[in-house]
């Protein structure tokens, strides 16, 4: 993976709108330091290798300074470095594989910054400063968008005239990157080949189901923003765009988009955007909100079922998916018609498996890991590339 003297290491940054995540891996995908850096604009926090210390970022570019900093500090240097891999939220059309952060690439995500307002500024704010600190050293991109880029064009377009969808709106799809990390970790799970029809569950502060056929995505239920589709934490999931329309002729399109994407779900129906205080609340409320989350996951699923033409296995992955016995078991109960047969209540067996030796489907938790995914993928990169940098 080294080339021109450089180590072998991949550090790996995930953006959000107000932190920045990282970690480095060696040239055996072990990681090594990681962190965060949190509430960037505000009174935040920067926790390193597991030690944490109030801080004060105004943008990205100063907690991305106060990262290196720490880096620094224990011997990691910028300069020594193989590369940086980013998560980017949107490729749009253009990109849709792990790419080479180029001056035509970076263009592209900024052309991108339309279709993901929220996310792709923040991916690009961080791209920059790192280019800023290190001029020389390679940049790599994985997009969330890309793994359902081989959604067949039946399930990407919109029913509207061709010229709007010329302007991007369509079907595109995220948490890809999970999904794809999904892929690779199953069949190390199991220690048998990928399902041919996987259903994946990423269940967390945003929801989606993806179905993978062949070890591809053909169909998941997120289409032009990550608002549609499943009821999420704050967001609303799938609603006729009339309502939409409504909303926003009673409130103006920034205060409907509010609503739509930080007050709704679970938060709109039972009073709190995490499932565990919706499990602690025990109101009626919150009951509802909790049966709302699992019936529409049930119900996508037929969907996406029917877009593979079956089902083999499915996978859970993301907090509530891995960590919510009670969730996954709602779900699955409302899957028994497809010869899935979970564990019993009460089974004292631990680990991954979540079906029964004799159940027709099987059914699994996959640890979500998207950093080790986007260094897997900047690192196969930098292994086709040749060393010099293309213009």
């Amino acid at each position: 993976m080294a080339r021109g003297g450089r180590s072998s290491g991949i550090l790996v940054f995930n953006a959000g709108s107000s932190s920045i995540k990282f970690a480095l891996f060696d040239d055996a995908f072990r990681r090594g330091l990681s962190g965060l850096a949190d509430a960037i604009g505000g009174d935040g926090r920067l926790n390193v290798g597991g030690n944490e210390r109030a801080a004060r970022f105004a943008h990205h570019a100063n907690a991305l300074d106060a990262i290196l900093e720490e880096l620094d500090h224990h011997g990691i240097r910028l300069d020594t470095l193989a590369g940086v891999a980013h998560r980017v939220v949107h490729g749009g059309r253009a990109l849709t594989k792990t790419c080479r952060l180029t001056a035509k690439a970076i263009a592209e995500i900024e052309a991108c910054v339309p279709l993901a307002p929220l996310h792709n500024p923040h991916n690009l704010a961080l791209i920059r400063a790192v280019s800023d600190a290190a001029p020389d050293l390679p940049q790599y991109a994985s997009f969330d968008t890309a793994f359902h880029a081989s959604n067949p064009e039946v399930a990407l377009r919109y029913a509207i005239p061709e010229k709007e969808d010329g302007k991007g709106i369509r079907r595109y799809g995220f948490h890809g990157i999970s999904f794809a990390g999904l892929t690779r970790q199953l069949p190390e799970i199991t220690g048998h080949p990928l399902p041919a029809r996987l259903l994946a569950f990423h269940l967390g502060n945003g929801v989606s189901l993806c179905a993978i056929r062949d070890g591809c995505s053909v169909a998941t239920t997120m289409g032009y923003s990550p608002l549609d589709g499943l009821t999420m934490g704050t967001r609303a999931g799938s609603i006729d765009g009339n309502a939409v329309l409504r909303l926003a002729s009673d409130y103006g399109i920034e205060e409907a988009a509010r609503l739509l994407n930080r007050e709704s779900g679970l938060r709109g129906l039972g009073g709190h955007s995490d499932m565990r205080a919706l499990h602690a609340a025990k109101t009626p409320e919150a009951a509802f909100a909790i049966r709302h989350f699992c019936y529409w996951a049930t119900r996508h699923a037929g969907s996406m079922m029917a877009a593979m033409g079956g089902l083999d296995a499915l996978a859970f992955t993301g907090g509530i998916g891995e960590n919510d016995a009670a969730i996954r078991a709602a779900i699955m109960d409302g899957m028994a018609w497809t010869g899935l047969v979970a564990r019993r209540a009460g089974d004292t067996e631990e680990g991954p498996r979540l079906h029964q030796p004799d159940s027709s489907v099987e059914a699994w938790i996959v640890p979500a890991d998207e950093e080790t995914t986007i260094a897997r993928d900047a690192a196969a990169l930098i292994a086709s590339l040749p060393a010099a940098d293309p213009a």
